[in-house]
């Protein structure tokens, strides 16, 4: 029966990302209706396009709905997916509620490849990627292998050092960018507004190439759940029942690390998605892993699109970022966690 109850929450939250991605497409500067929102998409589609009307719709809402919406949402999507899965997945092996996708550096690490991008000047790009995307990435990945290197003990990774490393890491690479910055002070702004977090240049190639890897990260982690499950009643249990607890840990850890830092290239810096929303999912998966990591995916994606679209959408001819408009959920949320934990923390 609680199997059943599950389905049908999950397929009802399906429904509300359709619905979501919908209202997404519609509302923006150019006055486009659900109708000729639907006739737009369908008109893409193979063999249904034969069978729908767009003789009426103006060129412009083509080029609106295709070549900047769509990507747009479709990247939000991935990336809200993205980061609640990671951050479910730390939370999980770190056995903190509030652990989160950037506790070991990734966010420092693309804050730093960002700044030394804006201080170059360098206008290179690949695969729909510019400089600074590029540079934030090899910055995370750069952060990611000093920190698992110095975590090593006799050939293994330990966790409680990975988390400390991760600590030093980025206050270290937080007092360097301030220190650029000191005698860089006309590529603050920029620099400030990338870390914010934003979808504005959102491309096909980008929603390709995050997709993907949000997907396989998704895939492989659900093959983990169950140890998942068990790791989190305790290590030396889930060791006793044959689970090697070291290379699980470290296996998903690097994976949502991956995760973390291509959508922090595709977009930037978006706080709280990978800490609330895994605790949303909770509330209707339990702590099934197996449960929770799909739910966690289609909440942090229906949540992310929201954010977005009123980030894009609540000032006329003027648009905030999309970390701004996550801050202002996550802040109350972490301080209502923080209060709830208060005895843990303490």
């Amino acid at each position: 029966m609680k199997n059943k109850g599950y389905k049908s929450k999950f397929i009802l939250t399906l429904v509300v990302l359709v619905l979501t991605i919908t209202v997404a497409g519609t509302l923006g500067s150019a006055n486009i209706n659900f109708l000729n929102f639907f006739r737009i998409i369908g008109s893409r589609v193979p063999y249904l396009k034969n069978f729908i009307d767009i003789s009426h719709i103006p060129d412009s809402h083509f080029t609106i709905v295709m070549n900047l919406r769509m990507p747009r949402i479709i990247l939000a999507l991935f990336g809200g997916a993205g980061l609640a899965c990671a951050g479910a997945i730390f939370q999980g092996v770190f056995a903190n509620p509030m652990a989160e996708p950037y506790l070991l550096g990734v966010s420092s690490g693309a804050a730093m490849g960002a700044t030394i991008a804006a201080i170059l000047n360098t206008h290179i790009r690949f695969l729909g990627f510019g400089a600074m995307g590029l540079f934030a990435f090899a910055g995370s990945l750069l952060v990611m292998f000093l920190i698992f290197s110095l975590s090593r003990i006799k050939g293994q990774s330990s966790v409680s050092i990975l988390l400390l490393a991760g600590l030093a890491i980025n206050s270290f690479f937080g007092s360097m960018i301030s220190l650029i910055m000191m005698f860089n002070q006309d590529k603050v702004e920029e620099v400030y507004f990338w870390t914010m977090g934003s979808f504005r240049n959102a491309t096909w190639e980008k929603v390709l190439i995050v997709g993907m890897v949000v997907i396989l990260m998704t895939l492989y982690s659900f093959y983990y759940s169950k140890d998942l499950d068990l790791i989190m009643i305790g290590d030396e249990q889930a060791k006793s029942l044959g689970v090697h607890v070291d290379q699980v840990k470290k296996n998903l850890l690097v994976a949502a690390s991956l995760v973390a830092a291509i959508i922090v290239a595709s977009s930037g810096i978006i706080g709280f998605v990978g800490l609330i929303i895994p605790h949303m999912a909770r509330f209707i998966s339990g702590p099934s892993h197996k449960k929770l990591l799909p739910l966690s995916v289609v909440f942090g994606g229906v949540f992310m699109i929201i954010c977005d679209t009123i980030a894009r959408s609540v000032l006329p001819n003027k648009e905030l970022t999309t970390g701004v408009i996550t801050s202002l959920f996550g802040v109350p949320f972490f301080l209502w966690l923080l209060y709830k934990n208060r005895k843990t923390v303490a």
